[in-house]
């Protein structure tokens, strides 16, 4: 029945849009110039020129609307300057200190380089505690009149952070009237039910204006059982198709018997042996050579493809009239977040038994590796979120020629994470001593073996943990522009100020997890704050005007200078040309300095560990040619020859790094625009990024790759503080990528922009094509050390990094409708592990998105929309993260389609 509705919405929505063709979703308007005098991002300074700040993308409300998207985080990550980690719905585990975060990546250089602003200011970090990034779900789509997205270093002008560029989400003002807008949506499978309704109320007279905003937002769950939505179908049927491995953590449990052990039968063992033991035979004591096709366990089904969220907020914004020239202005923002992550059972891990343990059938001292305890069913992750964000202040005019604000911007983020049904250890070591369990209330527990683990053991070691945390922001700011002198090129702008920014972050994890009792979550309490006063200051320089070959050429320069409590003073500037040769032709240029101290978490953040998807380079070395280096490294690191990696993940200890110093940037960016015809222009822009000291969490994949194909295991990643294995078998039994401050990173690319407005028959057309050219991004530990490249490649914990990715829409409308086609593309990509074999290059993927509008009368507007219409489903990445995918690159959820309302009375 879903699925007919589906079909029925689908087809509705082909026939409004027609015959309609075009390319990537998010349409998005470059070059927006604006009409008065504004403040854009990039630049404190009013200006008319958007297009002299530098390379700034700018999304309009009529843009946003023809995306059909409602989140943010959708909205942003579309963009073809968006690459590698980010969180959304799809990735919600991957996101430190905050499950279910969604954030933005500028350029894939890391979401704590990427500014996020609110009307001009900065907003409080988001998550569950101590977090790095901006909330995205915080705020509503509803609420915002335009998005501007600054594709250039910006710490001159913004301060911290701004390293790969800044997104300004600019919110309705002056609203007038009631509008109210819902919508309904589902993926092709019948779930993943989208259900939004937006309650938007303004109204402005000569003493001041008011808008009150609310948003509520309930996104159900898209399950990832159903094959399709998994590339790779694990244990396919015999009707065809590729079988992937599953997780070596079994449900009978598997192990390690060493060379040499005699068995209780009286078998002498020649060689290290794994073995597994029974997975519902209904021997207990049954146990077999482990063999991954049979004993490997599918948590596919346990998982989710787009994770559900529900979402309430509150926004009121207001201004009230001091006089002709002054106004007292308040933002207030409330969000509520709840969100939710099935996880597949816990696994139990590395516990040792005696040859004369009651339950050991074998007669051999081992250590259990893996049990899946499957008996206990599913585990599941929740948060509940709430953000807050208070701005209130003066802003005015003096003699019309300067303009000026103070503000008070205040934040706070608090949150509680929990998982349900994890395993308390020190009562599960309880259940497995002889001396002391079967008595004082505490049952024995035989976990070798799947239906031996009985409901009294389970009642008694498993455990619901929660831990709390949050952050805090409180800053000052005062700002003052407006024109100097006159130039016979033009007038001198200058804009300059200071601010004073306060920044607290915490978390507080479960007692268990403190201490190191709870199952494979052990991490330490995090708090801590940082202190900022800055002062700057701003120019803008017409230097030639109405010659030959130039009809303008200006200077806009910017200095800032930060004292930090942590790490002192610090002084960065930006130079930018601006060329208007005529018409048809502007060159634009500039470069940037940035500082980027240690944020809380990266800097006070203790240790916690978590089964993260890592390769080991040598699982089945024994293939590579004897002369090779990885293949000569294993066996000097005592890896045996038959060594195969079980399972795709390993036990990493992450966390934050008291000794890291701040991380500094250079940035260079050479644009041209050509604007050949009315309505039709062109821009090329080249961008250049060299950030020395960069503080990275180095993938564990990344980190056994290069060490293992360093000459004679001589890289620093190859030491004991970064990974050790078991003597026995080789597993990997510690790996740590903590926080360092790495030796220097290099991106440079190129953007590329078209937009064409014109009209024909009466109906009014835009196509918009937007692409990015990820050249080249290399990360280098120390200064002589090879670097590793992360250009063209996707995986392995890192994200997706494509050389290619682009995104175009066509739109044409008429009085009453309007009907927009879109694709993005995501350019093909090599797998960071995997040089050979199924799932290590991932062709280009292309997404189709159609929508239609009509407007039934001045006061409602009915929307039909589908995206993914081809439903393309994410290709098989070797080094995936869930799914058999990454997450954080592909389209999960397949097609879905949806409906939207709107009703606005004035």
């Amino acid at each position: 029945m879903k699925k007919t509705r589906l079909n029925w919405l689908m087809a509705m929505t082909a026939l409004g849009a027609g015959t309609l063709i075009t390319v990537p979703a998010g349409a998005e308007s470059e070059e927006e110039i604006a009409l008065e005098e504004v403040v854009v991002t990039g630049s404190r300074i009013k200006r008319k020129d958007l297009s002299g700040v530098g390379p700034v993308t700018v999304l309009n409300e009529a843009a946003i609307e023809a995306t059909g998207v409602t989140s943010l985080e959708v909205l942003l990550q579309r963009l073809p300057a968006a690459a590698g980690f980010g969180g959304n719905q799809t990735s919600a585990y991957w996101v430190s200190n905050g499950w279910g975060t969604p954030q933005i990546n500028l350029r894939g250089l890391g979401v704590n380089r990427t500014l996020v602003l609110v009307n001009g200011r900065r907003v409080v970090f988001g998550g569950t505690g101590a977090n790095s990034s901006v909330d995205l779900s915080m705020i509503p789509m509803s609420l915002i009149s335009k998005v501007e997205v600054l594709k250039d270093g910006a710490s001159a002008t913004y301060g911290a952070d701004a390293v790969a560029g800044v997104v300004n989400l600019i919110t309705k003002k002056e609203f007038e009237g009631l509008e109210v807008e819902g919508k309904f949506g589902m993926t092709d499978e019948g779930d993943g039910e989208e259900y939004l309704v937006d309650l938007t109320w303004g109204a402005s007279s000569d003493v001041g204006n008011i808008m009150v905003n609310m948003s509520y937002q309930d996104n159900k769950a898209s399950p990832l059982a159903d094959d399709s939505r998994a590339p790779c179908p694990l244990f396919p049927d015999g009707s065809g198709g590729l079988e992937c491995g599953g997780s070596s953590s079994t449900i009978g449990g598997r192990a390690t018997l060493p060379a040499g052990a005699t068995l209780r039968d009286g078998t002498i063992l020649t060689e290290p042996t794994r073995i597994n033991f029974n997975q519902g035979s209904g021997d207990g004591d049954f146990y077999e050579p482990y063999d991954g096709s049979r004993h490997s366990f599918n948590y596919n089904p346990y998982f989710n493809a787009v994770q559900p969220i529900e979402r309430f907020s509150f926004t009121t914004l207001g201004s009230y009239n001091l006089g002709d020239e002054a106004r007292l202005f308040a933002e207030l923002m409330y969000t509520h977040r709840e969100s939710m992550q099935p996880a597949s059972p816990a696994t139990l891990q590395d516990i040792f038994y005696s040859a004369d343990h009651p339950t050991n059938p074998t007669g051999v001292d081992f250590t259990l590796e893996r049990r899946r305890l499957l008996e206990n069913g599913a585990r599941d992750f929740l948060q509940e979120v709430d953000t807050w964000r208070v701005v209130t202040g003066i802003e005015g005019t003096i003699n019309d020629h300067w303009s000026y604000d103070v503000a008070f911007n205040w934040g706070r983020n608090t949150g509680i994470d929990a998982i349900a049904n994890n395993i308390n250890m020190q009562r599960l070591g309880e259940t497995l001593d002889p001396d002391v369990c079967g008595s004082g209330g505490i049952p024995c527990g035989d976990y070798l073996g799947f239906g031996d683990v009985t409901q009294d053991v389970l009642d008694y070691i498993v455990f619901n943990q929660q831990g709390t945390g949050g952050n805090e922001q409180i800053s000052v700011s005062g700002n003052i522009s407006g024109d100097l002198f006159e130039l016979p090129a033009g007038m001198i702008g200058i804009a300059g100020g200071v601010e004073w920014r306060k920044e607290k972050g915490w978390r507080n994890p479960d007692s268990l997890v403190v201490a190191g009792l709870a199952l494979g979550n052990q991490a330490d309490p995090i708090s801590g704050t940082t202190k900022t006063k800055e002062v700057y200051a701003e120019m803008h320089v017409p230097l030639l005007a109405d010659m030959p070959f130039v009809q303008s050429l200006d200077m806009d320069l910017a200095i800032r200078y930060s004292d930090y409590d942590l790490f002192g003073g610090d002084t960065n500037y930006k130079i930018g040309l601006n060329w208007q040769a005529s018409n048809a032709i502007k060159l634009r240029g500039t470069y940037t300095t940035a500082f980027r101290t240690p944020n809380v978490p990266e800097l006070f953040g203790g240790v916690s560990e978590g089964n993260l998807t890592t390769t080991d380079p040598c699982s089945g070395y024994a293939a590579l040619n004897s002369s090779s280096t990885v293949y000569q490294n294993c066996q000097a690191a005592g890896v045996p020859l038959n060594y195969v990696q079980l399972g795709n993940t390993i036990l990493t200890d992450r966390g934050g790094n008291p000794d890291l110093q701040p991380e500094s940037a250079k940035s260079m960016t050479l644009g041209l625009v050509l604007q050949p015809l009315d309505g039709l222009s062109f821009t090329v822009d080249y961008f250049d990024i060299e950030v020395e000291d960069a503080i990275r969490e180095t993938p564990g994949s990344t980190k056994l790759s290069i060490c293992y194909n360093s000459p004679s295991l001589s890289h620093v990643f190859c030491g004991p503080g970064h990974h050790t294995r078991n003597s026995v078998n080789g597993d990997i039994n510690y790996l740590s990528t903590q926080k360092t401050n790495t030796g220097r990173e290099v991106m440079k690319g190129v953007d590329f922009g078209a937009v064409y407005n014109f009209d024909t028959e009466g109906l009014a057309h835009s196509l918009d094509v937007k692409a990015t050219y990820l050249a080249k991004y290399e990360s280098t530990a120390f200064d002589g050390d090879e670097p590793f490249e992360f250009d063209g490649f996707i995986g392995g914990g890192n994200g997706g990094y494509p050389h290619w990715r682009a995104n175009a829409s066509w739109t044409t409308s008429a009085e009453k409708w309007s009907g927009t086609y879109s694709v993005q593309m995501i350019g093909s990509g090599d797998d960071f592990n995997a040089t050979e074999g199924v799932g290590s290059h991932m062709k280009a993927v292309f997404y189709h998105n159609v929508q239609f509008s009509y407007s039934i009368n001045d006061a409602m507007k009915l929307s039909l929309g589908v995206d993914n219409l081809f439903q393309k489903n994410p290709p098989y990445v070797a080094s995936w993260t869930d799914g058999n995918t990454d997450t954080m690159t592909y389209d999960l959820a397949g097609r879905r389609g949806y409906l939207r309302f709107t009703y606005r009375l004035k």
